[in-house]
């Protein structure tokens, strides 16, 4: 049904009433924020109050996630693993090695003992060490002679003396080291004084002329010197808690009353001592020949106890071992410690046959003079890196 008029032919709702008009509204195009149109238009059932833009509502904090939200399991903490921990206490090893190291080659005693000369024999093969043992009493209160035995020095002649003159030679080759006694009674030129025993040049002139006696009466260059005094050996054998040593028979000296009953046993520093310097005993027959065949296997067991882990291992030896050597110990002013240690290297196989041990050849159970052919081959074969003949090993 129509109705003429004003409708214009637009059919009227049935209830009769007039439609009422809403403004039209843009609507934002998708994509874009609020559309230019909406300060001009209102919102429905606001009349014609103007609307400003306010700020986009701020979005709500998510709440906190639990560890469990995501229904995974906490993450642990990572523990250190093997590999770790080994890699750091070597690393810590290495560092205590290299202050040892240090500590050692700054705090050991130096002396110039090796110097250039006219005619010093030319270096040969192989490495050679000059160890010499004195009867030093330097830095000995005089109870500490008394328990050492060591015997007064005015009596004994007066200045420093050797006990103990030894040519260690490290090869260079396959062939076996050899630790050599040169007996301390043992007549040789000393250069600038004539004809004496071995050991008054050391009384004389020190560590230099010494060396150069030694140098000339073997014709060996002498590439490296130790030297150790009374004090300092016992010092070092206390320090590693004594040395094992097995005595065959009883000793006893009638000059010092030294006393080392037989069998095995632990020897502390003055029996220890006592062991290496005594020659009259019944247990030394052959006098100064018996004592430095004494001296080489107590430094035999010496070093393999020192090398051992026992020692390195434990510090209630290791640190009084390192504490005690810088002072007990003097080196040639070019040597270093790591000159050291392959001398403790070369000589460890001391006691288990690896090392050649002998005495130049006498012609006599003084020792006082050498067998010149014998001892020819013996320092031929050293110069050479060549085995020692049988008949030039004297133990």
């Amino acid at each position: 049904m129509t109705y003429g008029g004003d409708d214009r032919g637009r059919r009227m709702p049935p209830s009769g009433r007039p439609r009422r008009h809403q403004p039209a509204q843009m609507m934002p195009l998708p994509g874009r924020g609020s559309s230019p149109y909406d300060e001009r238009t209102t919102p429905m059932g606001h009349g014609g109050a103007e609307r400003r833009p306010g700020p986009p509502p701020r979005r709500p904090e998510p709440p906190a996630r639990r560890p469990m939200d995501d229904g995974r399991p906490p993450r642990r903490r990572k523990r250190w693993g093997f590999g770790k921990v080994l890699l750091t206490l070597l690393t810590v090893f290495v560092v205590f090695l290299a202050g040892v190291w240090v500590y050692l080659e700054f705090s050991i005693n130096r002396v110039d003992a090796l110097a250039d000369y006219s005619g010093r024999p030319v270096a040969a093969e192989g490495t050679n060490w000059l160890i010499v043992g004195s009867d030093s009493r330097d830095g000995l209160t005089p109870e500490e002679q008394e328990k050492l035995v060591t015997g007064d020095s005015k009596a004994a002649g007066g200045g420093k003396r050797t006990d103990t003159i030894m040519v260690a030679h490290i090869p260079d080759n396959s062939t076996k080291p050899t630790l050599l006694s040169l007996p301390r009674d043992s007549q040789v030129a000393i250069p600038g004084h004539g004809k004496n025993k071995i050991n008054a040049a050391f009384s004389i002139g020190g560590p230099t002329l010494l060396a150069q006696t030694v140098e000339g009466a073997t014709g060996l260059r002498i590439d490296h010197y130790a030297e150790i005094g009374f004090g300092g050996f016992a010092k070092i054998v206390d320090a590693i808690g004594g040395v094992h040593m097995c005595v065959e028979k009883p000793m006893e000296d009638t000059m010092t009353g030294i006393k080392i009953e037989p069998g095995c046993q632990d020897l502390q520093g003055p029996q220890a001592l006592g062991f290496v310097r005594m020659r009259h005993s019944a247990a030394t027959p052959r006098s100064d020949l018996d004592r430095v065949a004494n001296q080489r296997k107590f430094i035999g067991a010496l070093v393999s106890e020192i090398g051992s882990p026992g020692t390195l291992l434990n510090p209630f030896s290791l640190f009084p071992l390192l504490s005690t050597a810088p002072d007990a110990l003097t080196m040639d002013s070019g040597d270093h410690v790591h000159n050291l240690v392959g001398l403790a290297l070369a000589m460890r196989g001391i006691s288990s046959g690896g090392v050649v041990t002998t005495t130049v050849p006498v012609t006599s159970g003084s020792a006082e003079n050498w067998d010149k052919t014998k001892s020819k081959l013996l320092f031929d074969a050293l110069k050479n890196d060549t085995e020692i003949p049988d008949s030039a090993i004297l133990t």
